[in-house]
């Protein structure tokens, strides 16, 4: 593992989510590395640029992502990202084209149409539930049926609903937005080349929205390190963020070959 690994954590959200999306998760991973730096970035479209235009592809969307880190200052080191999704196609993207900027990547339950077919990197069983959501006028009733897709933490629906509410009332992501971001992740088809950087595969085998199999297919091709919770869904950190953070560490402090 590279010496810079795990010392500059960056985090990616995925779909039509912002960094205030990940909660607590932020302070969590901080606490289990407690000597390096964690920060967040929006992708365009959503957080403090939701009024932006996103783009309909990943290779631009990287290249906005990328422009806005050196902008913030947080590409003076190599960094650790760590990409849920669609975020974790933006990583992907981003370490063919600028590996020098990282040192490593973590991406949670990701999915490549090169690698995956369109029913399973939306599952089909999920379609009435998806477009359900996106004719959902009430916000709060949305962003409940959100969770209820993408978590598995039934006890922590309502609350998070709410918290999730005032995050959309607050900096709105668009539907023509979500309707870009939403092409981007179903086309993008990178290079057929493994990155030379350290790279982690995490899953949750509950993900009701991505197939598992999506995840496996990563890993299988190129050789990847993995680690799968038995029952987390697709937001992973959220529905056990203690989990996530406890294998980054033993990811981060394996032996170096």
């Amino acid at each position: 593992m590279p010496k810079l690994a795990g010392q500059h954590w960056l985090l990616l959200r995925g779909l039509c989510r912002e960094a205030a999306h990940w909660g607590s998760f932020p302070d969590l991973l901080q606490q289990t590395f407690p000597q390096s730096t964690v920060s967040t970035i929006d992708l365009p479209g959503t957080g403090r640029f939701y009024r932006e235009h996103s783009p309909d592809n990943i290779e631009a969307i990287t290249e906005q992502v990328r422009r806005q880190a050196l902008a913030d200052d947080l590409l003076a080191k190599p960094v650790t990202l760590l990409a849920l999704s669609l975020g974790g196609m933006v990583a992907w993207e981003w370490l063919q084209r600028y590996p020098q900027d990282i040192a490593a990547a973590a991406l949670v339950n990701t999915s490549l149409a090169s690698l995956s077919p369109f029913y399973s990197r939306m599952r089909w069983q999920s379609y009435r539930q998806f477009l359900g959501i996106l004719l959902e006028r009430d916000l709060y009733k949305r962003e409940l049926a959100i969770i209820q897709l993408v978590s598995n933490r039934q006890d922590h629906y309502l609350e998070t609903a709410e918290a999730w509410t005032a995050i959309q009332q607050a900096r709105p992501i668009s539907f023509a937005n979500g309707v870009r971001q939403l092409k981007a992740a179903a086309r993008y088809r990178p290079s057929n080349r493994k990155p030379g950087e350290p790279l982690l595969i995490l899953n949750g085998r509950g993900d009701r929205l991505v197939a598992p199999a999506c995840s496996d297919a990563i890993h299988h091709k190129w050789q990847t390190d993995i680690f799968k919770h038995p029952w987390a869904g697709h937001d992973l950190c959220l529905d056990d963020g203690a989990w996530v953070a406890s294998r980054l560490k033993d990811w981060i402090n394996q032996p170096t070959v």
